[in-house]
């Protein structure tokens, strides 16, 4: 069953951002990752969470969700992440 990465960002330095951006997609499709939403608009309709830069990704399983963000093929890239923005990111297994 699917898997979905799910992450709500906050872009704190954006030249090292363009850096991530630049390199993350080839790790994604390399693990068998796709891009469900990336960045477009976004609307809370309910709570208090800030309306943030959000990115949705789907794996076909959520061990590859978790070979994906675990993987030496991310880690470079998750440190720039890390260093450019303030993120919350979370796995969530499909139904």
């Amino acid at each position: 069953m699917a898997a979905y990465i799910i992450a709500t960002i906050e872009v704190t330095d954006p030249e090292k951002f363009e850096v991530y951006r630049g390199q993350v997609p080839a790790t994604i499709e390399k693990h068998g990752g796709r891009y469900l939403a990336r960045g477009g608009e976004v609307s809370v309709v309910e709570g208090d969470q800030p309306e943030r830069r959000t990115v949705v990704l789907e794996f076909d399983s959520l061990e590859k969700a978790k070979g994906w963000y675990y993987s030496d093929d991310y880690a470079g890239p998750k440190e720039l992440r890390i260093a450019s923005t303030i993120s919350n990111v979370m796995i969530v297994d499909g139904v």
